[in-house]
C-alpha cells in the first residue's frame, strides 16, 4: 500500500489551514493560508498570532476566547462569522484590511492525551459582502442598496453565528452535565476503541491517567486478559448492548502501585451512524466495590452467627450435662448451673463490644477476677489480641479457675493472691501463647480424689477449640494451671506496631 505524505496534502489544502502551539505560536501554516494573509512561512513560524494579527475589538476577544476554549476542553469550536481586520504588506501600501472569516478550530493531542496544538481551518467570505457595498452605493456617493443576494447570505450568516453561540452553551452545559455526573462514562471509538470522552467519575476509577486520544490496550493495558475488549468487540460486531452487574476488574489506580480489585455495574451501548452501523461504543456504569464488600462482609457474618450460635447452643448443652452430674442436688446445681451461663454471657457481652472481633486477653482475665479486688491478683504480660473463638474458651477457663480459687484455693482466703504471667513464643505454625496461673497463701491444695467438671473443662476445651493445651499442678502451696495455645493470626500491640 502507497505511503501517503501528509505534508504534501497539507499544504496542497485548498482552503486555509494552520497550527498553533499552546502559546498561540504558528507552528505550521499551508499555501493557501499564507495566500489568503498575505504572508510567507517564514514570516509567520514561531510568530506570536496577536503580534502579527492583533485586534484588541471584540473579534480579537472573540478569537482568543475560542483558542483558550479548545485548549482547554479538547472540543473543537467554530467561528461561523468573525470580521477581523487584518494588516497589508508595504507593497499593497500599509495599514488595515477588513475581512470576513468563518474559522473552525480543532485540537490536536500529543501522546499521552493531552491538547499540544490547535488546527485552524478558515475560509474568506469577505466577497460574500463587502462592507463599502453595504454603507456606500455606487460612483456619486448617492446611498443605494446592497446587493439583494448579498445582504441576505450575510443575514443567514449572522443568523448562522448567533445559532452557534446557542448551541455553543448548550453543548458546555450538557458537557458539564457529562463531566459531573455520578455515574462514570466515556465513548470509545473505531475498532481499536480509543478514548473520546471520559468524565471524571472515570478519571477517578482509573486513577486519573490520561487516556484521551488513545487506544484501550494501550490506556488501561492491565484489562489484557479479562475479557472487557472481548465484550466490546462482540457489542461492534452485533449492535447489541451488553449489561454487566457487578464485574470484578482489576485495575492499576496508581502508578507504581500494584492492580487492584474493583467491582462494577456497567452497560456497553452500541452508537450508530445513520445506516444502523455501530462506529462507537458509549460505556456507563457505576462503582459498586463498596457495596460488593459490604454485602460479602454481611454474608460472612451471618455465616458465623449461625456457627458461632450452634457452638453456644452445644457450650450450654455439655455444661448442663457435666454440671449435673458432679453436683449433689438440684439447688447446688441450680448455682453452678447459672454461674457458668453467666460466665458465659460475660464473654459474650466482652465480644459484643468489638463487634464479635475478639477482645484482649487481659480484658477477658479481669472480667473474672475484678470482683475479688485488685489486692488479690497481679497479671503480668504483653498485650494480646485474642480471636472470637480463643476469648469464648478462655473465658470459660478463667471462671472455672477463679471459680474453684474462691471456693477452694487462694481466693477463699483473707491473704491468698493469684497471680497471671503469660508471654508469646514464636514457633513453627505461627506464634503461641504461655500462660501460667498460680494461686499463693491459700489452704493446702491435695490432689482431687476424682476430675471434676471443671478440669475436664479447662483440658477439653483448649484441646478440641483452640489447638491447645492444659496441665493442672495440684501443688501444696496452691494451684498451678499451665496453658499453651497457638495464637490464630494474631498479634500482639508491639508486633502491630511494627
Amino acid at each position: 500500500m502507497p505511503q501517503i505524505d501528509f505534508r504534501a496534502l497539507f499544504e496542497t489544502l485548498p482552503s486555509p489551514h494552520m497550527v498553533l502551539d499552546r502559546d498561540l505560536c504558528f507552528v505550521e501554516a499551508n499555501l493557501a493560508y499564507q495566500r489568503a494573509t498575505e504572508r510567507t512561512r517564514d514570516q509567520l513560524i514561531g510568530g506570536h498570532i496577536f503580534d502579527l494579527f492583533p485586534n484588541p475589538g471584540d473579534s480579537g476577544r472573540r478569537l482568543r476566547a475560542s483558542f483558550e476554549q479548545v485548549l482547554a476542553t479538547g472540543q473543537p469550536d467554530t467561528l461561523a462569522l468573525i470580521p477581523y481586520a487584518i494588516p497589508l504588506p508595504v507593497t499593497r501600501g500599509g495599514g488595515f484590511e477588513m475581512r470576513f472569516w468563518s474559522a473552525v478550530h480543532t485540537p490536536l493531542f500529543d501522546a499521552e492525551g493531552r491538547v499540544a496544538y490547535v488546527l485552524q481551518n478558515t475560509v474568506d467570505v469577505t466577497e460574500i459582502q463587502r462592507l463599502k457595498d453595504m454603507a456606500f452605493g455606487p460612483a456619486g456617493g448617492l446611498p443605494d442598496a446592497p446587493l439583494e443576494g448579498a445582504t441576505q447570505l450575510y443575514q443567514r450568516a449572522r443568523e448562522l453565528q448567533e445559532t452557534n453561540l446557542i448551541l455553543v452553551e448548550e453543548t458546555n452545559q450538557i458537557r458539564n452535565l457529562f463531566m459531573q455526573a455520578p455515574g462514570f462514562m466515556a465513548v470509545l471509538i473505531g475498532p481499536d476503541f480509543v478514548f473520546r470522552l471520559v468524565n471524571n467519575a472515570y478519571q477517578n476509577l482509573i486513577g486519573g491517567r490520561a487516556v484521551i486520544g488513545r487506544p484501550l490496550a494501550e490506556a488501561l493495558p492491565e484489562l489484557e486478559g479479562q475479557a472487557f475488549q472481548d465484550i466490546l468487540h462482540d457489542v461492534m460486531v452485533t449492535g447489541q448492548p451488553y449489561l454487566g452487574q457487578a464485574a470484578s476488574v482489576m485495575l492499576q489506580r496508581q502508578a507504581e502501585g500494584p492492580p487492584e480489585e474493583r467491582f462494577v455495574d456497567f452497560i456497553y451501548q452500541p452508537i450508530l451512524d445513520a445506516r444502523g452501523a455501530p462506529w462507537g461504543v458509549f460505556v456507563e456504569g457505576s462503582d459498586v466495590t463498596d457495596r460488593v464488600r459490604a454485602e460479602r462482609q454481611q454474608k460472612l457474618l451471618l455465616d458465623e452467627l449461625n456457627h458461632r450460635v450452634k457452638n453456644t447452643l452445644a457450650t450450654v448443652q455439655a455444661i448442663a450435662a457435666q454440671t449435673l452430674r458432679t453436683t449433689a442436688s438440684p439447688a447446688a446445681f441450680r448455682e453452678s448451673f447459672e454461674a457458668r451461663l453467666l460466665a458465659l454471657s460475660a464473654t459474650h457481652d466482652l465480644l459484643t463490644q468489638s463487634v464479635w472481633q475478639g477482645a484482649p486477653l487481659e480484658d477477658v482475665i479481669l472480667m473474672e477476677l475484678r470482683p475479688h479486688g485488685v489486692e488479690r491478683y497481679q497479671l503480668d504480660g504483653p498485650e494480646i489480641a485474642l480471636s472470637p473463638a480463643e476469648t469464648l474458651t478462655l473465658g470459660l477457663v478463667f471462671h472455672e479457675l477463679v471459680t474453684n480459687a474462691a471456693k477452694y484455693g487462694a481466693l477463699s482466703t483473707t491473704e491468698g493472691c493469684v497471680r497471671v504471667r503469660w508471654q508469646v513464643r514464636g514457633q513453627d505454625g505461627g506464634p503461641r501463647l504461655e500462660l501460667t496461673w498460680s494461686e499463693e497463701g491459700g489452704p493446702k491444695v491435695s490432689p482431687p480424689a476424682r476430675q471434676g467438671f471443671g478440669s475436664r473443662l479447662i483440658e477439653r476445651s483448649l484441646q478440641g477449640d483452640i489447638d491447645g493445651e492444659a496441665r493442672l499442678d495440684f501443688a501444696e502451696a496452691g494451684l498451678k494451671c499451665h496453658l499453651k495455645l497457638r495464637l490464630h493470626a494474631q498479634r500482639t500491640r508491639d508486633e502491630a506496631a511494627a
